[in-house]
């Protein structure tokens, strides 16, 4: 069987953890259902596994998964709170983490890079100091403290990886006014809300002609691209009918579906199938979100080997190897 790379798994640490709760805002830790779960604004919004803290016990379970490489990143909300020394210098500590980590485990574990985006200078600074220590792509949020990821203040560090022509993980958090849209209840801030997170950043991009100026980096939609592959027809009725939406692009929304990939997650074969119709199999990545308590494995893994043989050996690794160049 062809090499499997997973794009879409996390890891935290301790030092992380302690920092978001010192220094978070808006962020706490409560127990819920018997379990320790991080807070945003009072809503449920990330349940913390212990193998989040565990490389030793990610390899064993990558190796009973059948999962090679895993490409780790810091979930959201990464280090986006605390300021400017807080932020970056918790930037600086997961990247040394992940780094020090490929070197235990260089065979299995490839790592994106954690930037403070609310300080640019510091941003590209570290994008540079992760790079040489072996970060094979960049890790965000589909919105950074409120702001859109089109926002201005954001173009430099969008220069800085589009010359280095890096692959980016645009990864969902609790969108922006959880409390007014009533989403502390039912866990509704995973289920809904990271979907119209990535779904409104991605569309935002498209509209904002963010593909024309940046041609050389390459986005990963998270969770199947949220609703994106369902909406493709929508973007482009809505570009054909409404001036608003040429006033910057002269193409239709679905041409710039090519710039994207999406992972796998999917949660159902019939979903999956759409996701794959939509991207084409050349830019669909295998993805778990373990340790998550929603993330599994082997789960996504069956669902990628249920296609044909030559699909699904480019969704397993052919993609990302050619992706991240491994």
């Amino acid at each position: 069987m062809s090499t499997v790379i997973d794009v879409h798994t996390h890891m935290l640490n301790d030092r992380w953890l302690s920092t978001i709760l010192e220094h978070g805002g808006n962020y706490s830790l409560k127990e819920l259902g018997g379990q320790r779960v991080i807070h945003c604004e009072g809503a449920p919004f990330m349940t913390l596994m212990d193998p989040m803290f565990d490389y030793a016990q990610r390899i064993k379970d990558m190796d009973d998964a059948g999962v090679d490489v895993s490409i780790v990143s810091l979930t959201c909300p990464s280090v986006y709170w605390g300021g400017e020394e807080i932020s970056t210098a918790t930037a600086i500590m997961m990247n040394d983490d992940m780094a020090e980590q490929q070197s235990t485990y260089p065979d299995r574990i490839r790592w994106f890079a954690t930037l403070p985006w609310q300080y640019p200078e510091k941003a590209i600074a570290e994008l540079e100091r992760a790079c040489e220590k072996g970060a094979v792509g960049v890790f965000v949020s589909a919105s950074i403290s409120g702001m859109s990821l089109t926002d201005p203040s954001f173009a430099s560090i969008w220069d800085a990886i589009d010359q280095r022509e890096l692959p980016v993980l645009i990864h969902p958090g609790a969108p922006p006014g959880v409390g007014e849209m009533d989403m502390a209840k039912y866990n509704l801030v995973f289920s809904v809300g990271f979907m119209f997170d990535t779904t409104l950043a991605i569309a935002r991009m498209i509209f904002d002609g963010f593909f024309d100026r940046y041609q050389k980096l390459k986005i990963i939609a998270c969770h199947a691209g949220g609703a994106l592959p369902y909406l493709v027809g929508r973007l482009d009725t809505a570009f054909d009918n409404m001036p608003p939406c040429r006033e910057v692009i002269s193409e239709r929304p679905s041409t710039y579906y090519e710039n994207l990939y999406f992972d796998s997650l999917a949660y159902t074969q019939e979903a999956l199938e759409l996701c794959l119709h939509v991207s084409g199999s050349d830019r669909l990545l295998y993805g778990s979100d373990y340790p998550h308590n929603v993330g599994d494995m082997k789960g996504n893994l069956a669902r990628v080997n249920a296609f044909a043989p030559d699909i699904a050996a480019k969704v397993r690794g052919k993609n990302a190897e050619q992706l991240f160049g491994l």
